[in-house]
Order: structure tokens, then C-alpha cells, then sequence
């Protein structure tokens, strides 16, 4: 390879000439990608190159980057802080300051990514996110949000004492895409919503017009009234986010006032925890919640599905309940769950569960051979198909799990497993056994009588964890109540926080009482009492 610079001759394949170190490779006047001597188009573009074969090599021009563009976009801006940072620091050792900025670092960049944001930048002990650049989507808003309310509950496992606030603004911002040294988004947007999140207090998310608006149907807001924030002319209203109360875009969310989930934010960090060490892993897990009935085992399920449907990851979520009577129930929680993956309704005829089994089968099961397999132990799940060995079905049932893990961590909720038959306590032993390399998730809720029925539950699991649900404390039955009817007289609230007894189902159980008997209202987002409730003769049973 012969140097255009100085004549030198250079053997095959070196990048800059021996003798004076001239760029040997052609460079294409076009997208500036490097060609060999003698090529007459470039590689990358095809664009014709300036040489001819045989023509001595010119030295490389450089590539010039295509300069940063600048758009207008709607965008929404999280802003959030550490309370009182200075206060965390004062007397601590320099190294278990940085130690614990870094984890509150790690934790925000975690936190902000499950839910599809792009970290712009840290300020000090402050965070910056931005949803809708570079890629956005019609739910931003509500991603935003519940990013906020998720970071300030998860900041609390760094320490007791500490705690962080939020604000998010939606609004239309200048947005460089491809921006190097500099920020992405600029404008007014940026400076009010860093406003707003220095006005929030401890633990809160505060929100303006437009976010609210754009999230209200999947989370709970309370107005909080004008901000004055520092250097706007006018007051901005705002509102708090209290809680998230529906999946994505509102999907299943109640026509019933919800009660604000309290006491058990332990055990929700658990269940998300330990998800996301099974998907990390690649490993299956098995979690069994238990705790006496109306304790608030099917409301943790709940909570935690919501927040897996707030995550950009794919996750397939099924959930089916063993019922307490009836004939022919055997595995019939995970025939719920096969029916709802499949589209099909319980009254679906042969010839359409047939139909979308197979389709299933040919979107998550390539191999031929197994979808031969597997295809009837579904069909005999559902009651389609019969005299097939247990062996093989379980087998059966567990390669179509394993083959959506493929693609996707796999979450089974099984709901009143005591009243499993013996039939699917052995499933679930089955899968976990043999499934142990695989994402797959098994989330048992259960009263203690599914001890008596296999005593041995859990023993020997590598991954197995067991939580008990204990009656909530009376301040967390308190915030339950007032969250449920802020309104709601005190001797009311002592009155059924006594009688409920630590059971969260009870005290909501007779707020939907005094709705029926027209001494509560539901007027927007909470309900409020008619007449004098400080008389109010709570019954001793519902």
C-alpha cells in the first residue's frame, strides 16, 4: 500500500504510513467511512469514490459528525432531591457520604430505566430525567410519575432516616438530539419542574396541570394548591400524587373508591426485589404469601401487578384462583392462566380453543415437534383433550412456560392456593425442579391451612421464600381509613379500627356499608359523610 503523502511503500492492511504517519485508508467523500486503495465505491454508502484502481491512496479526510438537531417536543421532567442532605453528611466520614450518594446514584439510574427514562443528569444530590426524548410514547406522563412515586418509597432502603422528593412537569421543551457536553432538554420546563420538586415535601411527588391530567386515569392525585416557586412571575398550581391505582393507561381500574395501600411496603419491596433477582439470574423462584383471610394478600398481588405493568420490560403476568367447591376444579388456576395468555372466554366452544391454542402455540413454541407435544396436554387442560399421562402433561405444561421465559421473565400468581388440589401443588414442584435455570416467578397467596394440607411446603427449594402477613398496626389502620374518608370523625375511626382487629378488609368492608346505607358519598377521589357521624353505631359484624 503505497502512502499518497510521501510515496512510502506500506504493507497490506496498516492504517497510517510508516514514514510519516499519513491515514492510509480512503475516505469516502460522503459518509466518511475508510476504503482501501483501488475500490471504486464506498462500502458503507455506495457512493462513488475519487480514485481509480491503481491510483495512489490521498490521505483520509475526517469524518465531520453530523452536527447535534434541535427540536421542539412534549416532553415530561422528573426533578428529584435527597431531604436534608446536608444534615445526612454533617459528621459523617467523606467515604460513607460517597458510598451512600453512590448507591442513591445506582438507585435512581435503576429506578428511572424500569420505567423507560433517560437520566439527563445529576446535580449534586439531585436527579434529572427526561421522558419522551429521544423515543416517546403516548403514556410519558404517567411513566414519569410513577418513576417518582417509586423512587421516593425506594429510597428508604438506603437508611431509616432517609428521604427524597420529586416534581414532574410536561410541557413542550428544546430537545437536541445527539448532544454531547451539553443537556439535552432545555427551557422554562426544566427550571419550574426543578422549582417544583424544591417546594414538595418529604416523600411526596408534586405535579403540574398538564401531568396530571395526562396520568389521572391510572394514578390518584390530591390538589395542593398554588406554588409560588422561585423566579416565576405567577403561582403554579399543582397537585400530589398519592398512589397508582389502575395498570397502564387506567386498564382495570375500579369504579369503587380504592383504599391508599398501607403497612406493607416491606413486602411489596420484597416481591419486586426478588422478581427482579429471578429475571438477573435466570432462575426460577417461588415466594408463598400467607396470612388469615381479608389480611390483604390478594391487594399486595395487586399492587405488585401494577407495578410490573408500569415497566418498559415484556414481563407475561398470570394470575388464576383455585376455587373453594365444585367439580372437575383440578388445576383450574392454571387453566385460567392458559386461557387468559390465549385470548379465549370459559365459554369459548372446542372449535375456537382449538383454534387459538395453536396460534398460541406458533407465536411461543417454534419447534415443531413440541408444539405436536404440548399442544394437546393444553387442550386436555382446558378439558378438550383426555388420557394423558400426568407425566406428560406436567412436562407439557412446563415446556410452554419455559419457552415464553425464553423471550421474557414468566410470573405465575396463584391466588387461594389453599384450596389447590393435590394435583397442582405437585405442578408447581414439578416446575420449580426442573425449571431451575429458567426466569419463572411462582407466587403462592394462601391462608396457613395450606401447611396442614402439605406440611413440607417449601422445604428443600433453593429459592423459596415464605412471607406472613400480620394484622396491620393501629396507625397504618388509621391512614387507611382517613386515605379511604378523609372526612371520616374520629370516634368513628376508633370505633372500627377496635372492632377490625389489625384485618384491612374489615374497616374497608364497612365503609362500603355506610355507602349502601347513604352516610357516605363518593364526591371525585374520596368520600365524605352525610349527616353527624360521631353517633355513628358501628356494627360489630358485617
Amino acid at each position: 500500500m503505497i502512502c499518497g503523502n510521501c510515496g512510502a511503500e506500506n504493507r497490506p492492511g496498516r492504517k497510517f504510513c510508516s514514514e510519516c504517519a499519513t491515514a492510509l485508508a480512503v475516505a469516502c467523500p460522503s459518509c466518511g467511512a475508510p476504503n482501501q486503495p483501488g475500490e471504486k465505491f464506498c462500502g458503507e454508502c455506495a457512493s462513488a469514490l475519487p480514485i481509480s484502481p491503481g491510483a495512489v491512496a490521498a490521505p483520509a479526510v475526517a469524518f465531520q459528525t453530523p452536527a447535534p438537531v434541535a427540536e421542539r417536543r412534549l416532553v415530561s421532567i422528573l426533578f428529584a432531591d435527597l431531604v436534608g442532605s446536608t444534615a445526612l453528611a454533617e459528621g459523617k466520614d467523606p467515604e460513607e457520604t460517597r458510598d451512600l450518594l453512590t448507591r442513591y446514584f445506582e438507585l435512581c439510574r435503576d429506578v428511572i430505566g424500569r420505567y423507560g427514562g433517560t437520566v439527563e443528569k445529576f446535580i449534586g444530590d439531585a436527579v434529572m430525567a427526561v421522558w419522551g426524548a429521544p423515543t416517546a410514547h403516548e403514556d410519558d406522563a404517567e411513566r414519569a410519575v410513577r418513576a417518582g412515586l417509586d423512587l421516593v418509597h425506594s429510597v428508604k432502603q438506603l437508611g431509616p432516616t432517609i428521604q427524597a422528593r420529586a416534581g414532574v412537569l410536561t410541557g413542550e421543551a428544546a430537545v437536541t438530539i445527539g448532544a454531547t457536553n451539553q443537556g439535552m432538554v432545555a427551557g422554562d420546563l426544566v427550571n419550574t419542574a426543578s422549582r417544583l420538586q424544591s417546594v414538595a415535601p418529604p416523600d411526596a411527588v408534586l405535579v403540574g396541570e398538564a401531568t396530571q391530567r395526562a396520568a389521572s386515569k391510572a394514578i390518584a392525585f390530591e390538589e395542593a394548591g398554588e406554588q409560588l416557586l422561585k423566579g416565576k412571575t405567577s403561582p403554579v398550581p399543582a397537585w400530589r400524587a398519592l398512589r397508582v391505582v389502575a395498570e397502564r393507561g387506567g386498564r382495570n381500574r375500579s369504579d369503587a373508591r380504592e383504599a391508599p395501600f398501607v403497612g406493607r411496603d416491606d413486602e411489596l419491596r420484597l416481591l419486586k426485589d426478588l422478581f427482579h433477582a429471578t429475571g438477573r439470574e435466570r432462575r426460577s423462584r417461588l415466594v408463598s404469601v400467607f396470612g388469615p383471610a381479608g389480611i390483604g394478600k390478594t391487594r399486595l398481588a395487586w399492587e405488585f401487578l401494577k407495578y410490573l405493568d408500569g415497566l418498559v420490560e415484556t414481563v407475561w403476568y398470570h394470575d388464576g384462583r383455585s376455587p373453594a367447591y365444585g367439580e372437575g376444579i383440578s388445576f383450574w388456576a392454571l387453566g385460567e392462566m392458559v386461557r387468559r395468555r390465549a385470548g379465549l372466554l370459559e365459554a369459548d366452544d372446542e372449535g375456537t380453543t382449538r383454534r387459538k391454542i395453536a396460534a398460541l402455540l406458533a407465536e411461543h413454541v417454534t419447534d415443531e415437534g413440541e408444539r405436536r407435544w404440548v399442544e394437546p396436554a393444553l387442550l386436555a387442560l382446558l378439558g378438550f383433550e383426555s388420557g394423558i399421562s400426568s407425566d406428560q402433561l406436567f412436562g407439557a405444561w412446563r415446556t410452554f412456560f419455559e419457552r415464553l421465559a425464553a423471550s421474557a421473565p414468566v410470573v405465575l400468581v396463584f391466588e387461594d392456593f389453599h384450596f389447590a388440589d393435590s394435583g397442582l401443588l405437585d405442578f408447581v414442584d414439578h416446575l420449580l425442579e426442573w425449571s431451575r435455570n429458567v426466569p419463572i416467578y411462582v407466587v403462592t397467596l394462601a391462608r396457613p391451612e395450606l401447611l396442614e394440607k402439605r406440611p413440607d411446603w417449601g422445604a428443600g427449594k433453593r429459592s423459596f421464600t415464605s412471607v406472613y402477613l400480620e394484622p396491620l398496626p393501629e396507625p397504618a389502620m388509621r391512614a387507611l381509613l382517613l386515605g379511604l374518608v378523609p372526612g371520616l370523625p374520629g370516634s368513628a375511626v376508633r370505633a372500627i379500627v377496635a372492632r377490625a382487629d389489625g384485618v384491612p378488609l374489615y374497616a374497608v368492608e364497612t365503609v362500603r356499608m355506610l355507602v349502601a346505607q347513604g352516610r357516605l358519598a363518593l364526591e371525585g377521589e374520596a368520600y365524605v359523610p352525610i349527616g353527624d357521624l360521631n353517633i355513628l353505631e358501628v356494627p360489630e359484624t358485617l
